[in-house]
């Protein structure tokens, strides 16, 4: 049997939508942008939204635009995608690497107070794996310090804290539409929501190079553009949201308990509504696991097995300790999930992990 780690399930709608997409004769910044925005803000409980062409533009776009600038920190957790932190470089500010929760991988809000300077200004928490950051005591933090509180939501499509959804909490949102998100748009894509209308209406003149209309451009601007074909999937694929976060959850309650208790299984806090993006495990076996995993034809992923402070383009964190970021790096492992994995392949997973480490 072969299982891949994700996969997007592409159905006739898909295929309808983006015909209709090709033949309208319209492919960048039309109305099925527009469209895509408005149902994605709304989804969301918020009130504004701007697609750009990748999570990474967002996260870049929402920072201009919140007004970082050369000598200013921003806050961030280690335990991510390096895309967390290369948007805070690129507009020359700098980042403080933060430990993560020792129960859910999300940045630590206690950890956050030491980091805090007079050049910080803002938070990036990273909704890791699809569970929601501990948002009410970081915007505690964010208010006393008067921080921006800028969400990673990229791979928390759908989630809730606390009953409120991801992506309406802090002052701004940015999630990524990559092939692997519980959401994507079949390639690259990303949005920024915030309910500060502002933020938003200078995000799409910096995407769209710096125009202010059709004839001038008052900023310096930048090409990251969402096109109309990648929108109209986007719609089709934000219809079927709700009901593939449903499927990832019993997928992981399933595994979560039928799995050995040899491996460190994700925990969904109280206040939490995890989406699984990912269904990541911890084991001191990582490395073999996977090698025996891929001999039976079942994909993994490890997330992230050299955390961002490690990182060679950023050499001048190496010697930073962040040592639980260290130790969940080098021992976790992603097991397949998506909505459409069949019962019997599911049972496949568990069987050949539970099979690994009775054979240990």
């Amino acid at each position: 049997m072969k299982i891949p780690l994700s996969q997007i399930d592409v159905d006739n709608n898909v295929k309808k939508a983006v015909t209709a997409a090709l033949e309208s004769g319209h492919f960048i910044l039309g109305k099925e942008v527009e469209e895509f925005e408005e149902k994605f803000a709304k989804f969301c409980n918020t009130k504004y939204a701007a697609c750009v062409s990748s999570g990474t533009a967002a996260l870049f776009l929402a920072l201009k635009s919140l007004g970082v600038q050369k000598g200013d920190e921003v806050i961030i957790p280690s335990q991510s995608f390096i895309a967390t932190a290369t948007p805070v470089i690129m507009v020359e500010a700098k980042v403080k690497f933060v430990e993560i929760d020792k129960r859910n991988y999300t940045i630590d809000p206690e950890k956050i107070k030491e980091k805090i300077s007079k050049k910080t200004k803002g938070i990036i928490p990273v909704h890791l794996y699809g569970h929601p950051a501990n948002m009410d005591k970081i915007i505690k933090i964010a208010k006393e310090n008067s921080l921006f509180v800028l969400e990673d939501a990229a791979q928390a499509h759908g989630a809730k804290y606390k009953e409120k959804m991801i992506g309406a909490i802090g002052d701004v949102a940015c999630f990524s539409f990559y092939p692997s998100k519980n959401l994507t748009v079949c390639g690259d894509g990303g949005i920024v929501l915030s309910n500060n209308q502002e933020i938003i209406k200078n995000i799409k003149v910096l995407r769209n190079h710096g125009r202010s209309d059709k004839h001038y451009h008052h900023t310096l601007g930048f090409n990251l553009r969402f096109n109309e074909i990648q929108a109209a999937i986007g719609k089709v694929m934000l219809s079927k949201l709700k009901k593939g976060n449903e499927l990832r959850r019993k997928i992981a309650k399933y595994y979560s308990k039928n799995l050995t208790d040899k491996v460190v299984k994700p925990i969904e806090e109280s206040w939490a509504t995890h989406v699984y993006h990912m269904y990541t495990i911890r084991t001191q076996k990582r490395d073999e696991l996977k090698s025996f995993l891929i001999k039976q034809g079942i994909g993994t992923g490890i997330h992230y097995s050299v955390p961002i402070h490690k990182q060679p383009v950023f050499s001048q964190y190496n010697k930073q300790k962040l040592s639980f970021t260290e130790e969940v790096s080098n021992t976790t492992i992603s097991l397949p999930m998506f909505p459409s994995m069949a019962q019997n392949q599911i049972k496949y997973v568990v069987n050949a992990v539970n099979k690994f480490f009775k054979e240990k």
